[in-house]
């Protein structure tokens, strides 16, 4: 075993190092969350990334970035892939400088993809994206001023979408369809984000560090360094905090629930699902368009017409 890695090895075992050191993670958004769980999975011995953003880092970012002012103007997931490799030389990086919309072919070889991105319309357009290729996906948000934060691993069709998630834990948030069949989801804050403010970088990392602990253990789920976690949605709180209606939390506390899917979920609901199944099935070339619309899927295909 490589000394650089001799510590990492004696605490989870060779064979999960081995494990870890090939698996893929996407981190979206190289932001102070972002940065921070890529720089903090690669120095725990993830030896793969994608990692995808579109903006340059400046001067306002360092007081809650991984990256220093040696890094002002370049682009952040060339910033943080530059620190993955000054910690472990020999990690597989592609860097995509660009928006995630650009770049959805990077979902496709991935063991688990970081959705770190302010934008939850960006989260929305993830979460179907991930559903569609089957990724399992982190998100994680860190409350107004620093006051606390969430996280969750969405696991395709095992529990709830980030849509039904987030209509169950984000105020104002309500998907709806458009006469288009288009999806709308409702928009958390007036730029489609959490609430402004965020906090310092000590709230921050708070959060991010117990998404990387939570991502590294299901990504050696099956081994015997997994522990099983008692719900999907761990919430923390940093200050005194009312996470549930009537009942203040204390600060440096933490809650787990457990939040279900939607059966009725317009992304991920029991009909439209039932519409994929039957897509996926060896005869599909023989369903009809009555057998779709009767299962309730929504979907881009176009049908073309029969030349004759």
């Amino acid at each position: 075993m490589d000394d650089l890695w001799e510590r990492v090895g004696r605490l989870i075992g060779s064979d999960n190092l081995e494990r870890l050191a090939e698996a893929k993670v996407g981190v979206v958004g190289l932001g102070s969350g972002g940065g921070f769980v890529a720089l903090s999975l690669a120095m725990s011995g993830v030896g793969n990334f994608t990692l995808v953003d579109n903006d340059p880092l400046e001067r306002g970012n360092v007081t809650r970035h991984v990256a220093d002012l040696r890094y002002l103007g370049r682009n952040k997931a060339a910033a943080v892939a530059d620190l993955i490799w000054q910690r472990n030389p020999e990690a597989r990086i592609d860097v995509r400088a660009g928006s995630i919309e650009e770049h959805w072919d990077c979902l496709d070889d991935l063991d688990m993809l970081v959705a770190a991105v302010d934008n939850e319309q960006v989260k929305y357009a993830i979460n179907e994206q991930c559903l569609k290729k089957r990724v399992v996906a982190s998100y994680a948000g860190v409350y107004e001023r620093g006051e606390g934060g969430d996280h969750v691993i969405i696991k395709p069709l095992e529990g709830p979408c980030y849509a039904c998630w987030s209509e169950a834990t984000r105020e104002g948030v309500k998907i709806s369809a458009d006469p288009n069949g288009d999806l709308e989801y409702g928009l958390v804050g007036e730029l489609g984000t959490l609430a402004a403010e965020p906090g310092l970088w000590v709230n921050v990392t708070k959060v991010a560090g117990i998404q990387t602990d939570l991502i590294l253990n299901e990504l050696l789920r099956g081994t015997n360094a997994h522990e099983e976690m008692p719900a999907n949605t761990l919430i923390v709180s940093n200050s005194y905090v009312e996470i549930i209606e009537g009942q203040e939390s204390e600060p440096h506390t933490s809650l787990w629930i457990d939040i279900e899917r939607d059966a009725d979920c317009l992304v991920c609901g029991d009909r439209l699902q039932q519409g994929l199944s039957k897509l996926a099935q060896p005869d599909a070339a023989r369903i009809s368009l009555e057998d779709l619309a009767a299962s309730g899927l929504t979907t881009d295909i176009v049908f073309e017409e029969d030349e004759d």
